[in-house]
């Protein structure tokens, strides 16, 4: 390798980490030091909650009309139920949401 290439090849990685902090990082990291990462999980887990909750009525053959009525309440609560960006959802909501369609709800710690 001529000596120039090698000379650049050496100093380019400390250039760019000098430039930017977070090369080499993790995506939790970045998150974390925004002071993002509690809104960004919060959204992962509704997300997976709103398709698990989309699925069981699709597989029950139930409508949101008729989700409204096992639960006592109405379409709306239903929709926002569904909607993977409303993070206003009430654990009562997903209780009764969840023995409306016949089901448990499980909540745990991770580690």
């Amino acid at each position: 390798m001529p000596q120039a290439l090698k000379a650049r090849t050496q100093v380019r990685p400390k250039a760019q980490t000098q430039l930017n902090p977070r090369i080499g990082g993790d995506f939790e990291d970045f998150l974390r030091d925004e002071g993002r990462l509690e809104i960004a999980t919060s959204l992962a887990i509704k997300r997976v909650i709103a398709w698990e909750f989309g699925q069981a009525m699709q597989k029950a053959n139930v409508t949101q009309t008729e989700m409204a009525k096992r639960m006592g309440t109405s379409r709306a609560v239903v929709r926002r139920l569904l909607d993977e960006t409303d993070l206003a959802v009430t654990l009562a909501t997903l209780s009764k949401a969840a023995t409306a369609l016949g089901r448990d709800m499980q909540f745990g710690l991770a580690q």
